[in-house]
């Protein structure tokens, strides 16, 4: 069952999106949208004073496996900074792509295994990853500024 493509664990982290609300004074925001299949992700973000993460709040409009991604992504993001980030989003779309044999250190993606002969569902995967790096690196340098 672990490796179809839309498995149990996938479906149930589709239906737990952690922080579904979207920020009233986000420090950055950002949307990013798959032109494949329509799914779109918003990502707002507010950082400590060292530039980590300390609010997340994101509005989810996508497949299973994106919400499923969006899930993992929520669960963990807090206290990530942006290099932390850029990583993790770096070493999952290299996954997908077969450029890597492990989706990096961000707990859960090695869940996307079965993906990675799906390219079509690609994008949809890495959305909320591009969209939390991004907004973390507006509201970085909006900090800097």
């Amino acid at each position: 069952m672990a490796d179809t493509l839309y498995n149990t664990r996938i479906l149930k982290l589709a239906t737990s999106i952690p922080h579904q609300v979207r920020l009233a004074h986000p420090h950055g925001t950002s949307e990013r949208r798959s032109p494949i299949c329509g799914s779109r992700v918003s990502v707002d973000v507010v950082l400590d004073g060292d530039g980590r993460i300390a609010q997340l709040g994101q509005e989810v409009r996508a497949c299973a496996l994106g919400q499923a991604s969006a899930s993992l992504m929520g669960t963990h993001a807090i206290g990530r900074s942006l290099a932390e980030l850029e990583e993790a989003r770096d070493a999952l779309t290299a996954f997908l792509a077969g450029e890597r044999d492990d989706p990096g250190s961000w707990p859960g993606l090695e869940i996307f295994g079965p993906a990675r002969a799906h390219s079509a569902r690609h994008a949809s995967i890495r959305l909320a990853f591009e969209a939390v790096a991004e907004a973390a690196a507006r509201a970085a340098s909006a900090q800097a500024a």
